[in-house]
This record gives structure tokens, sequence and C-alpha cells, in this order.
């Protein structure tokens, strides 16, 4: 599959504007540099250097494990593997291989013991499926949720285990352009939502037969009628990455927009979940279609502008609390897939952020034990974040 394909479940326009979806992958060809520090402004502090550590096929999501120290890196045409080249799953002959569809997310439990990814089957279908792992083989594979799209964009894909030691999973509006079914805000779907599951326990809920999980009692939606429990947040289109602090606990989300705007959304570490992002009400800050108003609509912490200097694609990552760049402590870390350029915001002014370098088709990123950040390119390299 060439490398352009994932472009298109990046690109913040879907259905409604297919040209610019089209060009969107020659972010490259625009001049941008892959993993070089950038100059920096009047405003910034410093400035970062992108080492390259590992080329891999389309590498879309990173995880590292309790008591283990390679780093495990989601391969969008279906393979997990790590930094030093070891094949762990494979599922190339099962995923989907269109543009947004192939292995997305992966995670691993708080106690190392079980391996989660999240990946598209051929017909489409959105698989978060359970592994048995040791360190060296993966073994008693279940499938843990499943659900189905209704188009083949907008699959969202992340999985992380937040610091309270359940399992948070992110899916896109079900895709086209505009939510045509309107699933941002229904709560009655799990498509345009971040869930919130216990992955490895008993169901309470008999009622839900294809459930292989508990859902924890405090959910936000645990105890509505005609809404889903799992669900823990909404009015999302489509959150390709998410992040949890690992000092305060606060959960950043980078959803992709529509037409206009690209958004990160925070949500604070003592929240009790079933906040409303605003989806297809509205865009970022502005009303989309005929919506934009409601009820308690969450607002987001960062917004900018699509087409503007190539933007298109929102790719949220983390607060940096490692200790190797000392002014880095403290800013959340995002970037744009097709502009290419990294930027670092204090978590407590997050509009406040300033260009830091600069990496070609930024897909991802990731976190070390140590706090330690990595950026992830569709063209293959895997880069460590470094002082300059």
């Amino acid at each position: 599959m060439p490398v352009g394909l994932l472009a298109v479940a990046l690109v913040a326009c879907s259905a409604g504007v297919p040209e610019r979806e089209v060009r969107s992958p020659a972010a490259s060809e625009a001049g941008t540099s892959a993993g070089t520090p950038a100059e920096p402004s009047a405003a910034a502090e410093g400035r970062v250097r992108f080492t390259r550590i590992a080329e891999l096929d389309r590498p879309v999501a990173f995880a590292v494990r309790k008591g283990d120290d390679r780093l495990y890196v989601a391969e969008q045409g279906g393979k997990l593997r790590t930094t030093d080249g070891a094949t762990i799953v494979d599922l190339s002959g099962e995923v989907s291989d269109g543009n947004e569809q192939g292995l997305l997310g992966v995670a691993f439990h708080p106690t190392g013991r079980w391996l989660y990814l999240d990946w598209t089957d051929a017909d489409g279908t959105t698989h978060v499926t359970e592994w048995a792992y040791d360190g060296n083989e993966a073994t008693a594979r279940r499938d843990v949720l499943t659900q189905k799209q209704p188009y083949a964009n907008h699959n969202g894909g992340q999985l992380a285990f937040g610091p309270d030691g359940h399992l948070y999973i992110a899916l896109g509006d079900g895709g086209s352009g505009g939510d045509p079914e309107g699933n941002g805000q229904d709560l009655s779907t799990l498509l345009g939502k971040i869930l919130r599951i216990d992955p490895r326990g008993t169901p309470y809920r008999r009622k839900l037969l294809s459930s292989a999980y508990k859902i924890p009692e405090d959910n936000p939606f645990a105890d509505r009628a005609g809404a889903r429990p799992e669900i823990w947040a909404y009015g999302l289109r489509n959150p390709w990455r998410f992040g949890f602090d690992r000092e305060s606990g606060d959960l950043w989300i980078g959803d992709v927009g529509q037409n206009a705007w690209e958004e990160v959304d925070h949500q604070p570490a003592g929240s009790k979940g079933g906040e409303n992002y605003g989806w297809n009400l509205r865009e970022g800050e502005h009303p989309f279609g005929a919506g934009g108003k409601a009820r308690d609509l969450v607002d987001p912490v960062i917004a900018y502008p699509l087409g503007e200097g190539g933007n298109c694609s929102v790719i949220a990552g983390y607060v940096y609390r490692g200790t190797k760049i000392d002014w880095l402590r403290g800013r959340f870390l995002y970037g744009d897939f097709c502009a290419g350029w990294v930027k670092a915001a204090p978590a407590a002014e997050p509009a406040r952020g300033d260009e830091i370098g600069r990496v070609d088709q930024l897909s991802s990123f990731g976190q070390g034990h140590d706090g330690e950040l990595y950026a992830l390119s569709l063209q293959g390299p895997v880069y460590r974040i470094d002082p300059a």
C-alpha cells in the first residue's frame, strides 16, 4: 500500500471535499524537512532534535510495556513490531487495506500481562482485540469489543489505559462528511465517542450479550436509559490520537476537523466524564451546518485553521514529563500531519504554542517509561525527541 493512503484518515476534510483529500499526501513536496529542529521564534525557549531510532512500514501507534525496555509500534498494514525488529502480532492477512483502515492502535494492560490492538477487518468493522502476552509470545486471542462502521473513514483507533486502570478507546463518528447519521451527538451509539471499559472485568450487565468487558460503575451514562454505558465523552469527529498526562492525569484529545478548524480538547483529571465536545453542532468553536448551540458544550483549548500553511490534521501528543529537556517540561506537544510542524504549549496556557521542529507526515507521538517522547512518521521513521 502506498505511503499516502493513511493521509485520508488524517486529513480533516472528509467526503465533502474529496479534491483536497487527494492533494494532502503531497505535504512532503511542499518542502517540509523530516526530523529537523526548528529555528526558535522570539517566544520559543529552545529547540529539539528528532533522532531517528528505527525505520518501519507506516508506523501509526506506539506503546511501552511494564518491565520491558522495548518500544512497541503498530504498523498500519497489520503488524505490531518492536523497534529492534521483532514482530509480535501479524494481522496483515486480516486487516482491511482501505485508506483510513488497518491496524490503528496499541496498548498494554498496566500489569503488562495483556496486549490490546485496535484494527479494522476486511468488512471495515472495528475490533479491539486482546492477547495474553509474556514478553515472547502473544496467545489466547479474544475480541473485547467490535463496532460496525457505516463508512470507511473516521475510525479513530487510539487505545490507552488511564491513571484509573481502565481502557479508553477512541471511535470516530462513522465517516462520510459532516456526520450524516448524527452519531457524534447520539448517546445510543459508540460512534463519535471516547469509551471507558474494564477489559478484564466480568460484565455485570447481562443484557450486553456480546460484551466481553465490564462497564465501570462510575461511567457517566452507566445508568441512563437509552445511552450506551461505555461512553466516557462524546461530540467527537475523529479523535485520532489522545494521551494522558502522566503527572496530572489530565486527558488531551486531538479531534480532526471537517472543513475549517482543527482542535485539541482537554479534560482535567478530576472529571467525572460525560463531556460534550460539540461535533457535529460545531467545528472548533464555530457553528457547523445548522447546529452550533447546545447546553454545556466544552470549548477546545487549541483551535487552528485548516489550509493555512498547509494545515490539514491535528496530531495530539503528550505533556512532556521527561528529564532530558529542561525547558520543555510541562509543555503539551502536538503537530499537524500535512504541514509537518510540531508545537509545544504550556499545559496551563495551551493556546500559546511555539514551533519546535518539523516531521514529515507526522502520524503519532509516543511516550517512554521515563517520560521521554517520540514522534512517528507515516513515511517510516520513528524518532526520539532529544535536546537540540
